[in-house]
């Protein structure tokens, strides 16, 4: 299947932008936590400025000692952080009722506010981004230039930290408006890969494979890995299957289709609807071996109707990881597809032949039938057709062809 895949499996690590943000954000709170603690302080937060006014975006308080919030926002000139980024209020206030600035501000009494330490936080590019304080509800706290010192260098790294979520927010946010004009507009279209029968001598099937109309080029299987990350791996998933579905219904009977199927779009009823125009027995859905399934018993009830109908199920990419045993014994496959890392090259290497030996005999045992793909030289298959693998397909038998191609070599046989 390689970069060919109709549709890329789910990530394992669920959504890799939220996996990064998230562990920012710990990495924030641990700042936080940290600094306030070393100070004997009752509450740390990190402020931004946006259109005069200051947002809370983190606080770390010891249980119940302070009423500020996450999300709160204030009048940004009501603010100690306003009066410090501008220089007119020192960063250490030891008594905020002793000062002339912060003793009349609404804002002492409302958070109870008795000492304070503050510094701005800029981001690596210098510009100002909001604040990185501290307060006690107390007078007391003897802070001095090395807590200050202390205090830049962590509002230096969360600067560098909140920098990057910025840019990750940003890209995804990109990389969401490029994948939601692609299914909007629909620019992508499907090739038909055949899958030749070496002792019948034909064409018995065809895999269809998914391109995307764009520029620049990226593989097909980016596309189907930024779509997940940015929450719209199913939707654009379920318009390749449709895709392919609509083009591959000129493929004339006997020869059936395969497509390539996350878990999770199986687990979603809609997709069931997308194969109630075709015959069922002309339908090879593909799991592939590298999907990460949490709940086999789920995805076995979702293929009872499917598999009711006739529609077969093949294991994909198998040899290509530790799951494919799982894989076949769990979903009771009918086919099982060799990865191409395993036949690649595999006339001239004996570990790849015994594996590949292990996966046949293994389908012998469970009635599960084999096809290899990725086959690209004469050599690699005539060593298969030695090994006893009797359908395959990959460039040097066939290479992914546009719907008009795939009909005339579907005439010829």
């Amino acid at each position: 299947m390689g970069d060919d895949s109709l549709i890329t499996p789910l990530l394992a690590a669920g959504d890799e932008y939220n996996v990064d943000l998230d562990q920012d954000i710990q990495d924030i709170q641990h700042i936080l936590n940290t600094l306030r603690s070393h100070l004997g302080m009752d509450v740390a937060f990190i402020s931004e400025f946006i259109e005069g006014r200051r947002l809370i975006r983190y606080v770390d308080a010891k249980q119940h000692a302070s009423a500020l919030r996450p999300g709160d926002s204030h009048a940004l000139p009501e603010s100690y952080c306003h009066y410090i980024s501008s220089g007119e209020l020192d960063s250490i206030v030891p008594d905020t009722g002793e000062n002339a600035v912060t003793r009349t501000m609404p804002v002492t009494s409302e958070l109870n506010i008795a000492n304070y330490i503050g510094v701005p936080i800029r981001l690596p590019d210098g510009s100002l981004f909001g604040s990185f304080c501290c307060f006690d509800h107390q007078t007391g706290a003897e802070l001095d230039q090395r807590d200050l010192a202390l205090l830049h260098a962590f509002a230096d790294f969360a600067g560098r930290l909140i920098s990057k979520q910025e840019e990750q927010q940003s890209r995804g946010r990109r990389i969401k408006e490029t994948v939601l004009d692609m299914l909007e507009q629909r620019r992508l279209n499907t090739v038909f890969q055949p899958i030749f029968h070496l002792g019948e001598r034909k064409v018995v099937g065809f895999e269809a494979l998914t391109r995307f109309q764009s520029e620049p080029y990226r593989p097909p299987n980016q596309w189907f890995v930024d779509a997940q990350r940015v929450g719209l791996g199913l939707e654009l998933e379920k318009l390749a299957v449709e895709t392919a579905l609509e083009a591959a219904s000129a493929i004339p009977a006997p020869l059936y289709v395969s497509l390539n199927v996350s878990p999770a779009h199986l687990l979603h009823d809609h997709f069931l609807s997308c194969l109630d125009p075709w015959p069922a027995h002309r339908v090879l859905l593909e799991i592939t071996e590298h999907a990460r399934i949490a709940d086999y018993q789920a995805l076995r009830k979702a293929l009872v109707p499917l598999r009711d109908k006739g529609v077969q199920i093949a294991v994909d990419d198998a040899g290509a990881g530790y799951a494919s045993f799982q894989h076949v014994l769990e979903l009771a496959a009918d086919t099982i597809k060799l990865d191409l890392s395993l036949i690649r090259d595999i006339h001239s290497d004996r570990a790849r032949q015994a594996l590949a030996a292990a996966l046949i005999r293994f389908a012998e045992v469970v009635g599960a039938r084999v096809i290899a793909e990725g086959v690209e030289s004469e050599t690699e298959l005539e060593t298969l057709r030695g090994l006893g693998v009797d359908k395959v397909q990959g460039y040097f038998v066939g290479e992914p062809l546009d719907l008009d191609q795939a009909l005339r070599l579907a005439a010829l046989d």
